[in-house]
């Protein structure tokens, strides 16, 4: 059975390297041409410069995907898991204090493993291309506050979990359930104005008049949000975006710096119309129920797994503590759950043509959208020429050359 569990986790890796590939292939034959409706917006030396940054991006990610999938491998079939799994048992904790430990220990391990791949991204690809302003120091503080943050909101929803689970032992999967989506709700509250503001800085918009012009655009649609703030992302990095944020009362309206540099205003208040139409299209909701429906799903499922004696054998293990077992169940959730990444990724596309469509009927110009497309994807050096398999099996938004191109024909009435 492990060699089985072995060749699937294998056929997956093929896969996305083989979708990569392709990916790679595809840049490289025609990354050279400036798409229809391009001329003139994107020069051929910024177009090579992108397929330079599409490729170097590709290469860290595939060597990356690499070294995780072997550390994985080695960890979970290895005899680590076992070993590591052996050692907490040693410790003589209390099942709460051992599901923490258990857990907390293997997340700041998996961080520094990823460290060399995450420096030479930030200070050798990013520098090289332009977008990284971070120093040293800086990144170094971000990762001190990553690393400590996690230490409470990890340990407290997991600890209450596994108290849940010991109160409850027949259906602990439902009360386990609601602490997710509870927990999930709350950080959308909490982040805005705990998490957000140790890593940047958060004041009003300094472009004059565009506040009042977001506000009574938002007013056309009913919505609301409590600020509209700008956020000082070019502190970081030369990439731009535009987002909402919060729950309730306390959505606000943020956008970068970077953003606010890059475009005029009114292809500023079109690119806030598409975000307005993911709101006013209740797309963020139904995305919310419907991963309230996953987990609940997985929850059930992992209760009937969790208690199976054969879940060990399937990894080489002969005994796991319910720990381990949630590793090996995590471990094969992400085998199972690949097939299904291209109908999450045709549903996102689905929600992002949409918002598109109701830019263009609230802002009243697809040009102004178009624009700022064109002028985001040369700016963020993102790529034109995804391989079309690529693209459907794996991103959330149309490419940008499709969406461009569909704005226009909403502008030509077709």
């Amino acid at each position: 059975m492990p060699v089985l569990v072995v060749l699937l986790y294998l056929a997956v890796l093929a896969v996305g390297f083989g979708l990569h590939f392709l990916n790679n292939r595809h840049l490289e034959r025609f990354g050279h041409r400036i798409p229809e409706g391009f001329e003139g917006r994107i020069d051929p030396a910024t177009l090579a410069k992108t397929s330079d940054y599409s490729l170097a991006k590709g290469q860290v990610s595939l060597v990356k995907s690499v070294f995780d999938s072997l550390l994985t491998l080695i960890f979970v079939f290895g005899g680590l898991l076992a070993w590591y799994d052996a050692w907490m048992a040693e410790l003589g904790l209390s099942f709460i204090a051992s599901g923490i430990v258990f857990f907390l220990l293997l997340l700041p391990a998996r961080t520094l493993l990823d460290l060399p791949f995450d420096l030479y991204s930030r200070f050798r690809v990013e520098n090289r291309f332009g977008f990284n302003n971070m120093s040293f120091g800086l990144w170094c503080a971000d990762l001190l506050k990553s690393l400590l943050l996690s230490i409470p909101f990890f340990s407290l929803p997991a600890g209450a979990a596994f108290w849940l689970i010991l109160a409850a032992p027949g259906s602990w999967w439902l009360w386990v359930w609601g602490l997710i989506v509870g927990f999930s709700l709350l950080m959308m509250v909490l982040s805005p104005f705990v998490i957000e503001p140790l890593f940047f800085k958060f004041e009003p918009l300094q472009v004059e008049g565009l506040e009042e012009d977001i506000r009574a655009m938002m007013e056309k649609t009913g919505l609301r949000a409590g600020k509209v703030q700008q956020v000082d992302a070019s502190k970081r990095s030369g990439h731009s975006n535009a987002y909402f944020t919060g729950i309730g009362r306390q959505k606000r309206v943020v956008l970068f710096d970077t953003l606010l540099a890059q475009l005029e205003k009114p292809e500023i208040l079109a690119v806030l119309a598409h975000e307005l139409g993911h709101m006013k299209k209740k797309h963020i909701t139904k995305r919310m129920i419907l991963m309230a429906a996953a987990a609940l799903l997985y929850c059930w499922g992992a209760q009937a797994l969790l208690r199976w004696p054969g879940l060990p054998g399937l990894v080489g293990m002969e005994e796991a503590s319910f720990f381990a077992r949630l590793v090996i169940l995590f471990f094969l959730a992400g085998i199972f759950t690949f097939p299904i990444t291209p109908i999450g990724s045709f549903f996102s596309r689905r929600d992002e043509r949409q918002a598109d469509r109701f830019a263009f009927e609230l802002h009243g110009n697809a040009e102004d959208l178009a624009g700022a497309l064109i002028k985001m994807s040369r700016e963020n050096l993102s790529n034109l020429h995804p391989h079309p398999l690529y693209a459907r099996f794996y991103y959330s938004h149309p490419p940008v050359v499709e969406r461009v191109r569909r704005l226009r024909a909403m502008a030509a009435g077709k």
